[in-house]
């Protein structure tokens, strides 16, 4: 099986369908950009080709849905939540309908895609609507596991993903609970609570200040964005007071905001605070690791983060 994740999704997908003939692919011709082109060979009928036309891909979901479907759609990040958000918050969330939604290529993760194609905004967009579930991609079991939740979970999923590979964090998708984080280094002076790819740099900073400081710091992944796992956030800030996010995506509405939300609505201050991720700013044109510097959010910024709070 290849390690990238385009390539898990298709073959979760032909997992779970030779097991569940109501499942159904919807595709905004993208189907090269995460191989589901094997998934229409072995599924035609289970497959609609909808067009560069996502709103109406979200209806013909919604009422796949309503018919005892289970839908899966799929497009770039930005175009599958933004461009038709009206679609997914009416016609999925407020008609009650179950529908998921794979948003690939999730912010820096666009590269050399451009500005139009960075969302930004989607974990805030998606954390909107009501009963919704967003999940965020840390690795091919935790894409596995997703989708397998999902197709279980009615109502609107949201697993928001790079297409590409992802460091192995874990043995098996059994490791992973939805709507549970999962601690992955343990320490006592800082806890960083990461999503996504930046959880691989959040381990990387981890590493790195505790040789140059020799402070131990907790790493959360916190896959799960909504609903977050309001238990776990406060065991760990008990126990390091201190306490940093980090994410692929806008401060405004997404991880380190959930986060401070639960602690405080729980009673639960940390001694110190700080929000990493991309801070008014639109999408660009560049390589991974000069679009993680030019957005704040690298192993260096982190560790640079890290060190102001610990010091």
């Amino acid at each position: 099986m290849s390690s990238e994740l385009r390539h898990i999704h298709a073959e979760t997908l032909l997992e779970l369908a030779r097991d569940h003939e109501n499942l159904r692919v919807l595709e905004a011709d993208l189907m090269g950009s995460v191989s589901t082109g094997k998934f229409q060979a072995e599924f035609p009928d289970q497959f609609i080709q909808c067009g560069i036309a996502e709103a109406n891909m979200i209806g013909v979901a919604a009422g796949l849905s309503a018919t005892g479907k289970v839908p899966f759609v799929h497009s770039f990040g930005c175009f599958i939540t933004r461009r038709c958000y009206d679609q997914l918050f009416l016609s999925g969330g407020y008609a009650q309908q179950h529908i998921n939604i794979f948003g690939s290529d999730a912010g820096v993760a666009a590269v050399t895609n451009g500005g139009t194609h960075m969302p930004f905004e989607d974990v805030g967009l998606m954390r909107l609507i009501p009963d919704s579930v967003v999940i965020e991609v840390s690795d091919a079991a935790v894409l596995k596991k997703a989708m397998h939740y999902s197709y279980q979970n009615p109502g609107v999923n949201y697993i928001r993903s790079t297409r590409k590979d992802l460091p192995e964090l874990y043995l098996s998708p059994d490791e992973i609970e939805i709507g549970k984080g999962k601690v992955l280094r343990e320490g006592d002076d800082l806890t960083i609570i990461a999503s996504g790819l930046s959880v691989h740099d959040a381990l990387e900073a981890a590493a790195e200040v505790e040789a140059l400081m020799g402070k131990t710091v907790t790493v959360v992944d916190m896959h799960t964005i909504k609903p977050v796992d309001t238990e776990l956030v406060i065991r760990c800030v008990n126990k390091t007071g201190k306490l940093l996010t980090v994410e692929n995506h806008n401060v405004t509405g997404g991880l380190g905001d959930a986060v401070i939300a639960e602690l405080l609505e729980a009673g639960v201050a940390p001694t110190a605070f700080r929000k990493i991720g991309v801070r008014e700013q639109f999408g660009q044109v560049g390589s991974l690791d000069y679009l993680k510097d030019q957005y704040g959010i690298s192993a260096q910024a982190i560790t640079e983060a890290a060190i102001a709070i610990l010091d």
